[in-house]
């Protein structure tokens, strides 16, 4: 039985860029095969046990030459198997897509196209140059800059694209720059006329090159500005300097140091993203659930005994229900008991097993929590507390306080993970990181101890901290903290680098 090929545009580089429709066909498919220009952490969320095949193609080098790759298509969906042929920007606009269809339809292979958001209008847009403007321009041609040349010839007639279109986009044209310029010119454009070469656009190492049709071969020769760009020509072009939005945030091009476990780093990376950062992780920590936890055992078999269960953490939450349906069990096993967690983060993984926490204490600290139940008449009551085995001892000694009989359980444990850490080590030690984030005191630490003898390098950055209690651990290490975030949360954080950075702007 023949399987079925996906024909799915993966957008212009921005990986939130994505369509509902191409993440859905990624969740559901077998085979993958895609190009050069894909952002990677689109293949996050591609089932485990699908097949990628990297098929990237750039200038002089090709993985595989496309007669091949339609060949792939093909013998992967008369293996029965639903295929995702993921393109960078449209299937359909410049991409080959429309040879591969031909391919599949051929041969019988059933294939759906699911179109992308394009480069021509998105990375303009990025770099706040709009195609089309009701003063400026009515009209948009995209062009390739770089025709097949196996056909003899250009198919291109310059004598009317030259003037015929207010907007024109040339898409891989970066090696043919001069070339471009001199048939425009040559065609009756105006050698004053804008002209903008856009760089790996809407990622946070975009590159803006702004010139004349006169003057921007010798612009980009001089700046040694390279593909994947695309190039504007046009009135709109001079728009720019009011309308750049993205690459002119106080966080644009920043390298900034993500500490999370790798699991969780994507969270804290891709709202940075959003920002213009350029996210290095370096995971420092690795949540492991403790083995063979009787004590937890226990306290799940006597669940109705408490009156209030506690999280501190999102790790508390998904370890605690994951033991519970290892044992047979799930929420129901919580009868009456009331639920407290210490911020929305954590409210929100409970709200994923169908729970909604009683309380939520107005700061996000493990204190707090304390202060918030202190009304609700606890002396007496059994609470349990499953968290952290470093957790600091002040929530349980003032719950004791109050006369709450507090079970606290370590559930899990942070270690050093083992796997090699990657460049972002290096590129700490390089001084090539502009700030250096901690969500907890577990970062601090074993960052700390992954950099040995050269830990000093972390205060060559920048330094935020997600709350005091991270900040205090800092402290003591001798790590300098210059913000520490208001609302103790990840975007709570995020909020507080985008207002340091707006700060110092404004001061220099």
């Amino acid at each position: 039985m023949s399987g079925k090929v996906y024909l799915v545009g993966a957008g212009p580089g921005d990986p939130e860029l994505v369509t509902l429709k191409a993440a859905k066909c990624l969740a559901e498919a077998d085979v993958v095969i895609y190009d050069r220009l894909v952002d990677d952490r689109l293949l996050i969320d591609v089932p485990s046990k699908a097949e990628l095949i990297y098929v990237g193609k750039k200038a002089g080098h090709h993985t595989l030459e496309q007669p091949k790759i339609n060949q792939l298509l093909v013998d992967k969906a008369k293996e029965g198997k639903i295929v995702v042929r993921l393109k960078g920007g449209d299937p359909f606009l410049l991409g080959r897509g429309g040879e591969e269809a031909e391919a599949l339809s051929n041969v019988g292979i059933p294939f759906v196209v699911v179109p992308g958001v394009t480069s021509s209008i998105a990375v303009p847009a990025y770099a706040g140059i709009p195609v089309t403007h009701r003063s400026l321009a009515s009209s948009v041609g995209i062009v390739t800059g770089h025709e097949d040349p196996t056909k003899g010839g250009s198919s291109i007639v310059w004598e009317k694209l030259a003037t015929g279109v207010d907007t024109l986009v040339f898409l891989m044209g970066t090696g043919n720059l001069a070339q471009i310029a001199d048939e425009l010119v040559r065609n009756g454009r105006p050698p004053s006329t804008p002209v903008a070469i856009i760089r790996e656009g809407t990622s946070p190492h975009q590159q803006t090159l702004v010139g004349t049709l006169a003057d921007i071969a010798a612009k980009a020769t001089e700046s040694g500005i390279q593909s994947p760009a695309l190039i504007v020509v046009g009135e709109v072009v001079r728009l720019r300097e009011r309308l750049r939005w993205y690459d002119n945030q106080p966080l644009f091009g920043k390298r900034v140091l993500v500490t999370r476990s790798r699991k969780q780093a994507s969270v804290l990376s891709q709202l940075l993203a959003r920002h213009g950062v350029i996210p290095v992780e370096l995971p420092t920590i690795e949540i492991q659930a403790i083995p063979d936890n009787r004590e937890l055992d226990k306290a799940i078999a006597h669940l109705p005994d408490y009156s209030w269960l506690i999280f501190t953490s999102v790790n508390g939450v998904e370890i605690f229900f994951s033991h519970l349906h290892d044992l047979g069990r799930d929420s129901r096993a919580l009868g009456g008991v009331r639920l407290c967690a210490i911020g929305p983060a954590t409210a929100a993984a409970l709200e994923r097993f169908g729970l909604i926490a009683d309380r939520i204490p107005p700061e996000y600290i493990g204190e707090a929590i304390a202060e918030s139940l202190q009304e609700e008449n606890i002396a007496g009551k059994r609470i349990l507390l499953p968290r952290s085995e470093a957790a600091t001892p002040e929530l349980v000694t003032r719950l004791d306080q109050l006369g709450a009989k507090v079970d606290e359980i370590a559930i899990y444990r942070t270690v050093l993970p083992q796997a090699d850490p990657g460049s972002g080590k290096q590129m700490l030690l390089a001084g090539e990181i502009d700030i250096t984030t901690f969500t907890s005191s577990s970062t601090v630490k074993h960052l700390v101890s992954l950099l040995g003898a050269e830990w000093e390098a972390v205060n060559r950055t920048r330094v935020a901290c997600i709350g005091p209690v991270t900040a205090a651990t800092a402290a003591q290490l001798g790590v300098r903290v210059d913000v520490v975030a208001k609302e103790h949360t990840i975007p709570g954080l995020v909020q507080v680098i985008i207002e340091d950075y707006r700060k110092n702007r404004e001061v220099s």
